[in-house]
This record gives structure tokens, C-alpha cells and sequence, in this order.
């Protein structure tokens, strides 16, 4: 018996590994961009700075995973998307400060290597990759059985990104009157998924069902994967956009999110009218018997990132954004906050 197959006896395939990893390489060379030293298979990877463009640079890092929307992955046996959710969560966080996303490193953690599975998953990074102009330059996958049961895994990932630490944006010009301008998300993206599987179970609902007015199953509209607007936001700062304060709106909703960019002082003003709601989030919250306030605080809402700008500069914004693609609202404005009020969303009924 060979060291493989005792090893392949103790549930970790050496040479499905290997070919994983072959697979990966192949996978990852779609996402090469400039700055890029070298490719996936060595113990690191490298990224060269381009110092014409950001010469004072600071790195910006972020770590996030994918939550138990994975779970709707593992029971429907699709995990072409799950990958470009991961990216998402990382580079839309960092893109918050301005930063520029350079490069990721995705973390496979699995119970039982099926390499087509983890395939599928990677090309999903890479996918996440190319929507966030960063390269691909490594990660990690771990076979581990005693862990993981088979069909399951996990998947985390790190993003690098850079700006200028003149460029950094973090609410300083923020004052009362600036426009909160909301770009529509992509669905339930990837939060709240607890809860929303608990839903989906008590109303004994099958992942091939339909619900009205969501788009196409159940299991098409739960993993819509989350939307990249990493290459949006940068067409206005390459515009020249003066950016006060941006929210990448995740767990906490939009409730938790959008004070987390407001400056001291200020309270955020916003009209749940300005901007259509997806059929999903009126079921979520009918199902889970909450007001719209409440399910603000668990899900987006249709509202996935938040730009604030001078009002003057709002309507500007809002090209920039639709000709990148975006369909964004203006939802509120920032607002001087009353005793108690300081970095909180106030619900107003009209502008």
C-alpha cells in the first residue's frame, strides 16, 4: 500500500489535491492583472506596487466568509456563485476607504475533496475576481474529514487593496445636507441566512419552488450571489467625485451599516419609499411577522452599498453610477443629530 493510499484510508486524497491545485492554476491565470509576481503553486504570492499611481500608499486589508448561505449551496449542489459571494463581502468592505482591491486569497476548507466541486467554487472566486479588477495570486485547501462532513465545507477569503493616504475616506468633509445616494443590491446577498432558512423551512417551501414575484426558484433568488461594485465606486473617484463616506450594507443591515461611515455629529435621514423593495424582502419580513424598521437590521433591504456626496454633487453621481451600471436612488441625507441620535439611521416619511 502506498503513503497515498494510507492516507486516502484516513480520508484525505493527496492526489485529488494535487489535481485541485492543477485545476486552480489554470483557473486563477483569468484574473492576472498588472502588478501580479508569479502564479498560483508556490508558498506565497507577490504583488508589486505601482508607485506612479499611488505614491503614498496605504494597504487596506479585509477577511470575510460566506455564512450559512452556504448551506443552500450544500442542498442544492450548486456552487458555481458561492465563490464570487466571498469576494464581494472582502473588496466591497475595503472599497469603503477607497481603496483599490489588488489581490485575493481564498481558504477552501472542506470535509471530503470533490475536485469538480472545489473547481466550481474557485471559478466562482475568479468570477468575483475579474468584477473586482484584482488578481488571483493563491489560497489554501484543507481536506479535513474529522471536521467536515461530506458534501461541506467552508470558504473564507482575504483581500489586499491600496490608496492614497491623502485618498483615504473616512467622513472627515462629512457635514449636515450631503445626499446618501443607495445602489440596488442583488438580493438577500449574503446575510441573514440563518434566518432566512428558517423561514424558508417553516413555510415548507422546496428549493425548486416558486414564490411570486421572485426570480425563478427559491434557490435562484437565495444564491443571487452578492453584487461587486467595486469598479462603479472607482469610476467616481477616477471622475473626481468628492466621495464623504461610503457603507457596504451587510449584517446589521442598513440600521448597523450606514453609521458606521457617518461623521460625529451627524445622524442619517432616510426614506424607505425612495427605492422599490424586491419581492423577497416583503416575504422575509411578512414571514418573520416584522415591521420594515426591523428587517432593516437583519438584511439589505435592496440596498447594497451606500455613497455619500455633497447634495450639489448628487446628480452627477447618479450618471457616473448608471452609466457603470448601477440603479441608485437618492434615499436620504445626512442630517444633524438630536440628543441621542448621533450616528444612527433616522426613518423619515418624505425628503
Amino acid at each position: 500500500m502506498t503513503t497515498a493510499d494510507k492516507y486516502r484510508e484516513a480520508g484525505v486524497n493527496i492526489d485529488a489535491g494535487n489535481e485541485a491545485a492543477k485545476r486552480y492554476s489554470n483557473i486563477a491565470a483569468r484574473t492576472i492583472r498588472s502588478g501580479m509576481l508569479g502564479g498560483i503553486g508556490g508558498f506565497a504570492g507577490g504583488f508589486e506596487l505601482d508607485v506612479a499611481k499611488y505614491p503614498n500608499p496605504v494597504l487596506m486589508s479585509g477577511t470575510d466568509g460566506v455564512g450559512t448561505k452556504l448551506k443552500i449551496a450544500f442542498a442544492t449542489n450548486r456552487h458555481d456563485t458561492i465563490g464570487i459571494d466571498c469576494v464581494a463581502m472582502c473588496a466591497n468592505d475595503i472599497l469603503t476607504s477607497g481603496a483599490e482591491p489588488l489581490f485575493f486569497l481564498d481558504y477552501l476548507a472542506v470535509g471530503r475533496l470533490d475536485v469538480d466541486v472545489a473547481a466550481a467554487i474557485v471559478d466562482g472566486v475568479a468570477i468575483g475576481c475579474e468584477q473586482a479588477g484584482c488578481g488571483l495570486v493563491g489560497g489554501e485547501t484543507a481536506e479535513m474529514p474529522d471536521v467536515y462532513q461530506d458534501g461541506e465545507y467552508d470558504l473564507a477569503g482575504t483581500v489586499v487593496g491600496v490608496v492614497n493616504k491623502s485618498d483615504i475616506i473616512a467622513g472627515t468633509d462629512m457635514g449636515p445636507g450631503d445626499a446618501i445616494i443607495g445602489l440596488m443590491s442583488n438580493g438577500v446577498h449574503s446575510n441573514g441566512y440563518s434566518l432566512v432558512r428558517k423561514l424558508v423551512r417553516e413555510a415548507g417551501l422546496d428549493w425548486n419552488d416558486s414564490v411570486n414575484g421572485w426570480r425563478g426558484t427559491v434557490a435562484d433568488e437565495l444564491l443571487r450571489p452578492t453584487r461587486i461594485y467595486v469598479k462603479s465606486i472607482l469610476a467616481l473617484r477616477d471622475e473626481g467625485v468628492p466621495i464623504r463616506g461610503m457603507a457596504h450594507i451587510t449584517g446589521g443591515g442598513l440600521v448597523d451599516n450606514v453609521p458606521r461611515c457617518l461623521a460625529d455629529g451627524l445622524c442619517a435621514e432616510i426614506v424607505p419609499r425612495s427605492w422599490p423593495k424586491p419581492a423577497v424582502f416583503d416575504w422575509l419580513a411578512a414571514a418573520a411577522d416584522m415591521s420594515f424598521e426591523d428587517a432593516a437590521r437583519v438584511w439589505n433591504m435592496g440596498i447594497g452599498y451606500v455613497v455619500i456626496v455633497p447634495v450639489t454633487e448628487a446628480e452627477r453621481t447618479m450618471e457616473i453610477l448608471s452609466e457603470a451600471g448601477e440603479i441608485c436612488f437618492v434615499i436620504g441625507q445626512t442630517a444633524r443629530a438630536s440628543v441621542g441620535k448621533d450616528k444612527r439611521v433616522v426613518w423619515k416619511e418624505s425628503f
